[in-house]
Parts: C-alpha cells; sequence; structure tokens
C-alpha cells in the first residue's frame, strides 16, 4: 500500500522547507507555498540556481499566516507582519512577468545582508490567478510550473543505489525539494505513471514530468553546491524527450482537501496520452 511518508511545504521559493506532520492542499498547493518569494534589483526571483545560500534560510508562519519569521546560521531573526494589501509591483520568474507585494524594509535588509546582494522579499497577491500548463492544468503561486511536487521514496533508493554502485555518497531526498513523498512502491519511478490520485481529502491530476537542474546538486544543509550529483547519474538513465534529466513529477490539485503523513494514495488512473 503506497501511503504520504513526508510532506514538506517552501512558503519562501528556493528557501528551506517546512516539515508537516498534516497540511491543507489548497488549488495551488500545500498552504503558503511557494507564496514569497526573494527578487533581485531588477525584480527578478532568486533561486538557488545562483544563490544557494537561500537554502538555509528557513522561513516559519504562524498557525494564523499573518506573522512570517526568517531566520538563518549566524543571523538574528526577523519577523515581519505579512502585508497582503500594499501596492504591487511587476515582479519575473524566468521572465515570465507576475505581480507581488513588497514586505519591506525589515525583510529586504536581512535578506541583502545574508545573500550580499539587494533583495526584497515580496508575496503573491489575493487576486493572483496564474494558469500553469501541463496534462492537467491548474493553478500555483511562485512554484515553477506547478502546484505540488511529488517523488516516490523509491525513486530515490534507485537513484541511490546508482550512485553507490559508482562509489558515491546516498544522497537526501531534500536536494529534490518534493512537496509529497510518497512510500510503498516496489519499483522506483511509479509516480510518472500515475494520472489521477486521490490522498486524504484531495484529488491531484498530473501535471508534467519534472525536468531537474543544478539545484539538486546544492547541499541543502549547507547552502553550497557539493559536486556533480545527482545529474552526471541521472543523466545515464533519466534522459526525457528533448535531452531533459526527469525525476519526480508535477501535479496539479483537482480537489482541495486535508492530508496528513500516513494517508493511503489512492490510485485512480494510470498512464496517460501515448508519449507521456
Amino acid at each position: 500500500m503506497a501511503t504520504v511518508v513526508e510532506l514538506t511545504c517552501y512558503p519562501i521559493k528556493g528557501c528551506a522547507g517546512v516539515s508537516l506532520s498534516e497540511a491543507l492542499l489548497t488549488e495551488a498547493g500545500l498552504r503558503h507555498d511557494r507564496s514569497f518569494m526573494v527578487i533581485g534589483e531588477d525584480g527578478e526571483c532568486r533561486t538557488q540556481r545562483r544563490d544557494p545560500r537561500l537554502a538555509v534560510i528557513r522561513p516559519a508562519i504562524d498557525p494564523h499566516g499573518t506573522r512570517l519569521t526568517l531566520s538563518a546560521p549566524g543571523e538574528d531573526e526577523v519577523a515581519i507582519d505579512i502585508d497582503t494589501t500594499s501596492a504591487r509591483r511587476e515582479v519575473t520568474v524566468f521572465d515570465t512577468p507576475y505581480r507581488g507585494i513588497d514586505q519591506g524594509e525589515d525583510a529586504a535588509t536581512w535578506l541583502s545582508r545574508f545573500l550580499g546582494a539587494p533583495s526584497r522579499l515580496v508575496r503573491v497577491p489575493p487576486e493572483h490567478d496564474r494558469v500553469t500548463d501541463g496534462w492537467i492544468p491548474g493553478t500555483c503561486g511562485y512554484a515553477d510550473s506547478a502546484a505540488v511536487h511529488i517523488v516516490s521514496r523509491a525513486s530515490l533508493d534507485g537513484l541511490n543505489e546508482r550512485i553507490a554502485e559508482a562509489g558515491g555518497a546516498e544522497l537526501p531526498m531534500n536536494r529534490f525539494r518534493p512537496g509529497i513523498v510518497i512510500g510503498g512502491w516496489d519499483e522506483p519511478h511509479q509516480e510518472d505513471r500515475v494520472r489521477r490520485m486521490a490522498i486524504g481529502g484531495a484529488e491531484l491530476g498530473f501535471a508534467k514530468h519534472t525536468a531537474r537542474c543544478v539545484v539538486t546538486t546544492v547541499d541543502q544543509s549547507e547552502g553550497v553546491k557539493a559536486g556533480p550529483e545527482p545529474l552526471r547519474t541521472m543523466v545515464g538513465y533519466r534522459r526525457g524527450p528533448g535531452g531533459a534529466t526527469l525525476f519526480g513529477c508535477q501535479f496539479s490539485v483537482v480537489r482541495a482537501g486535508k492530508l496528513a503523513v500516513g494517508d493511503e494514495v489512492d490510485v485512480v488512473e494510470w498512464d496517460g496520452p501515448p508519449g507521456e
């Protein structure tokens, strides 16, 4: 029986995740997931591709969703009231334009000092209506492409076996930054074949396979690039159409609801259209 074995929310795009035992899955993903992002002076999002130190910034949102605290090694915490009403500004995620609400000078000063470059924190406005593409389209906050990223434990185990055979060290799941980790499948990459699944009170629909980038080479506990793995190993067996390296899948939220670690994963539709 397949079950949810990990739930992780990433309130700030590119920053550390928050491990959860239960969560509300909204139409845009786990509550608060990628609802904030760090931007540069040009309004473009900062990511671990160029700013790996983002990985060690730990966000925490209070139960009421009105207060955000940022912490990082060697830094004093900063806490801000979350602003959802101020003027909107133009921001971009990989050259795609969106809108954001600036979260003020305290957050900007703290982030600029820690990252060593002028930075600001923005939040998605309440009217954010992004439409994501894929086999089943949906919506999300500032995530790269879809509401929920899912990886199975078996997929990571299979990858780590290959890395170990080549003399490398096993990697943790956080290198892939999934929102939901599924355990209980015997074979790696079963998530590739899922088209619809029900978990707890929610239902998710397949959007696309996840193309991997250099973020997977960042040590998430140290905030530094740590060598060629896992990309070096994955290119040998996980190449997709067009040469992309694929690992895990993106899902849209078909029905919002509550999730919890231990919930059974009920796959209601396997496989997909030809070529998927």
